[in-house]
């Protein structure tokens, strides 16, 4: 994909092609969803301001992994050992799930108490780098759509057409975090 979002949060002809060669048409979202998508902040705070609730993130499970594919985002090869975690992002008032993240974190790059932090499972990995007063550098890396009717069960519903970013956590010159947020579109018609 090329790097759209770099310094713009707009693409003109609001067509954007994706690491899959597919396209998406960015114009056609939902003004709110599409500023997720090219914004490089933490998604929580920017819910919470919109929807007006507390939000939580939801640790639905976490484990060591290594790698049966390489992740070149990461620089790693098949083989490496990264922290693999599952999240949610719930409304506390009104139980709507606003979001599921799938995180593969590579542990050596880390500083050793965010390391510790994250392996207990603790809040999100937004709310502990800003907790911690890392400076870090995101970069949006992949956007999507997607139908994936087996994330029922995490959504509580249905979601039916998904759109998706992907981008990584460089922190100390070296990529640390790769996640992939992935937003129902119903939630933001």
């Amino acid at each position: 994909m090329q790097p759209y979002f770099k310094s713009r949060g707009y693409v003109p002809g609001g067509i954007v092609t994706n690491s899959k060669n597919e396209s998406l048409h960015m114009e056609a979202l939902p003004p709110f969803l599409r500023t997720l998508l090219v914004a490089d902040g933490t998604v929580t705070k920017s819910l919470e301001a919109y929807f007006w609730e507390q939000v939580e993130v939801e640790n639905l499970g976490q484990a060591p992994a290594t790698l049966s594919n390489a992740a070149p985002w990461l620089n790693l090869a098949v083989g490496a050992s990264v922290l693999e975690r599952r999240v949610r992002l719930r409304g506390t008032e009104s139980g709507r799930v606003y979001a599921y993240a799938q995180s593969m974190i590579k542990l050596e790059a880390l500083p050793e108490h965010l390391r510790a932090d994250l392996q207990q499972g603790r809040i999100g990995i937004g709310e502990l780098l800003r907790e911690r007063g890392l400076e870090t550098y995101r970069e949006i890396l992949d956007v999507g759509q997607s139908i994936e009717p087996q994330l029922k069960n995490v959504f509580g519903f249905d979601p039916g057409d998904l759109i998706y970013r992907t981008y990584r956590i460089v922190i100390q010159h070296q990529p640390a975090i790769q996640i992939t947020e992935k937003f129902p579109c119903s939630v933001y018609r």
